[in-house]
This record gives C-alpha cells, sequence and structure tokens, in this order.
C-alpha cells in the first residue's frame, strides 16, 4: 500500500515537529443489521513528536484541542490503515519534542503550506 503525504507520494522524512497535519485513517464499523461498514475518518492537529527517525516503526504524536480538552493520538505511520497524510501549516519550532504545548495557552507563528 503506498502512502500519499501531502498529496504526493513522499517519504516520512517531510514529517517534523510543529507541523499540522490531517490524519486519513479507515474505520470499519458494524450497522444496526450486524454489516461490516467501512469509511475514512481524519484526525487534524499538530505533530508534538517523531520517534523512531528512520526505522520500521516510526510513530507521530498529533495533539489536538477538542472541546477545550486536550487529546493526543500516537500514530505508527507504517499502519496499513493510514491511508494519506495532508500537511496543512509548518509553526515555526526550535525543538523536536513540543510536549512544552500542553501547558502552552500562545499560539505558535505559522506559515500556510499550499
Amino acid at each position: 500500500m503506498a502512502k500519499e503525504i501531502a498529496n504526493v507520494k513522499t517519504s516520512h522524512d517531510d514529517l517534523k515537529p510543529g507541523m499540522t497535519v490531517r490524519v486519513y485513517q479507515k474505520i470499519k464499523e458494524l450497522n444496526a443489521k450486524g454489516e461490516e461498514k467501512e469509511r475514512v475518518q481524519y484526525y487534524e492537529g499538530m505533530i508534538m513528536a517523531k520517534r523512531h527517525g528512520k526505522e520500521a516503526g516510526v510513530t507521530i504524536t498529533v495533539r489536538k484541542i477538542s472541546d477545550g480538552v486536550g487529546v493526543e493520538k500516537i500514530f505508527p505511520l507504517n499502519l496499513p490503515t493510514i491511508t494519506k497524510i495532508e500537511i496543512k501549516k509548518q509553526a515555526k519550532v526550535r525543538r523536536a519534542k513540543l510536549f512544552y504545548l500542553r501547558d502552552y495557552n500562545k499560539r505558535l507563528k505559522e506559515k500556510i503550506i499550499a
């Protein structure tokens, strides 16, 4: 399965902390009749950390604020259910791990990637 990153088939080296991304993932559900149904759901947030650089088990931690509550999700990038990753914005950051954003209430300076 080939994955798309920013609508272009490239490696995961393009993903960096501070990027706002939209991760599309296939989800299987059961409807009222008990039939299995598959749909694509996206999760949009900022990458806080990227772990295991160029290994097979590379993961990204994505954080978003949902109804005033911070939600973090860890995505293994080699997951077969991930269909594509779109890069929306890039914030100006100086660190590799952005865990300080959990307590940081201000917005970061960002540039929109077309």
